[in-house]
């Protein structure tokens, strides 16, 4: 039997719009689905907003290079001046956490700002020294209230079982170092890559010694070369020098066979 042309019409354009619903359903579900690396730090991982601004360069733009991005989404949400203190007082860790899954993964990677002075009159941004559960009492510039400060430790502590509670992958690296040197060797930034390896290890985190994969490939580069990186200061790279600390990045996690992240490298 012929249908009539307007109910042939009618059917045509259901089915139409049925298939644009199940496509749309299937790309939703693909967006949703596909996992994101949300990489957090300092200046010496994103400077400014991620521009090469003063020509200075972090290591979290460059890195892109490395991914599958097709499979996986990259969200850099270092920001220059923090600490791991910092990034939490001014929301930014608040935000990651509203959109963290099962399946994603965080890279963090601190410790030049947590330094920094913890009730000084200016910035306030540092932490207490080590992994202890130490704390002293300031009165907070922001709030102008009591604020309890921690060690280094915990607030890394903080961001990696944060990050496991939500099924996601934390991936801890140590502070990226300074352009100094002494008697042909790297200074290491007080004892952060050990601080930072052992609260990976007991918050079961994955760990990348990055200070000591740079300062090799500094050695072997020679200090007159690795200058050339620093265009302005000794902690803040150009792009030359981002893209080799991205490597070293890229190069520690391959380090870690067992590690989901190695799946979205290229």
């Amino acid at each position: 039997m012929k249908l009539p042309v307007d109910k042939t019409r009618t059917i045509l354009f259901s089915l139409t719009v049925l298939m644009v619903i199940t496509l749309q359903a299937f790309i939703t579900t693909g967006q949703q689905q596909k996992p994101v690396l949300y990489i957090i730090g300092d200046s010496t991982v994103q400077n400014n907003d991620g521009n090469g601004k003063n020509e200075y360069w972090g290591w979290g733009t460059p890195f892109g290079v490395y991914l599958d991005t097709a499979r996986i989404s990259l969200q850099n949400r270092a920001k220059s001046g923090t600490s791991t203190r910092t990034f939490i007082l001014d929301g930014r860790w608040d935000k990651i956490l509203s959109t963290l899954k099962k399946g994603d993964f965080v890279i963090m990677q601190f410790g030049h700002n947590d330094h920094a002075g913890v009730a000084d009159t200016g910035q306030q941004k540092g932490t207490l020294l080590g992994i202890s559960d130490s704390t002293t009492e300031i009165i907070s510039l922001r709030t102008h209230q009591k604020e309890i400060v921690h060690t280094y430790g915990w607030y890394l502590q903080k961001f990696i079982s944060e990050t496991n509670a939500r099924g996601a992958t934390p991936i801890v690296c140590s502070l990226v170092p300074r352009n100094r040197w002494v008697k042909g060797e790297v200074v290491k930034e007080a004892e952060y890559p050990e601080w930072a390896e052992a609260e990976a290890k007991k918050n079961g985190a994955y760990y990348i010694n990055l200070n000591r994969i740079i300062a090799a490939h500094w050695k072997a580069l020679g200090q007159a070369n690795v200058k050339k990186f620093f265009p302005i200061d000794g902690t803040h790279t150009n792009i030359e020098g981002a893209r080799l600390n991205a490597a070293s990045v890229m190069e520690g996690i391959k380090g870690i066979p067992d590690c989901p992240l190695n799946q979205y490298l290229k």
